[in-house]
């Protein structure tokens, strides 16, 4: 069974751990970047297989109506499920009702396509974050 939502403060562990299993120890991001105070302020999204978390990512609250979408990630087992994309949308539907007119997000070069496939616009040049190679990226959210 598969669940995609707003995350509680209950799922932080897993959703934790997730990323640490997806940047840290897949994509070698060093643990000093991959943690950061933002977690506390932010709004998580959680995607579930069978209870267990398969995908997430954060929202940091709009400034000047622009919220930014961080930290997507997807377990390697459910990459291609559109599981990810159903994090993202999460995320989009709530930057929305949260006044913002633009969802930004730091794409790593990879994962351009899809964002791309998501509605997301790259912009300015690549640039490394963490050792990765990134693009920024935007989307309209206001109806």
């Amino acid at each position: 069974m598969i669940e995609v939502r707003l995350a509680g403060p209950a799922d932080m562990p897993a959703l934790l751990a997730l990323r640490h299993e997806v940047f840290v120890v897949e994509q070698h991001v060093p643990v000093e970047e991959e943690y950061d105070a933002l977690d506390a302020t932010c709004e998580h999204a959680v995607g579930l297989v069978d209870g267990v978390a398969r995908a997430t990512g954060r929202l940091l609250a709009p400034n000047d109506r622009v919220a930014v979408v961080g930290r997507m990630a997807v377990a390697a087992n459910a990459r291609g499920t559109g599981l990810g994309a159903r994090v993202l949308a999460v995320l989009e539907r709530r930057a929305a009702q949260r006044d913002a007119d633009v969802v930004e997000l730091h794409a790593q070069v990879t994962a351009i396509g899809f964002y791309a496939k998501q509605g997301y616009t790259a912009y300015g040049p690549v640039y490394l974050d963490a050792g990765i190679e990134h693009r920024d990226m935007r989307k309209d959210v206001s109806a």
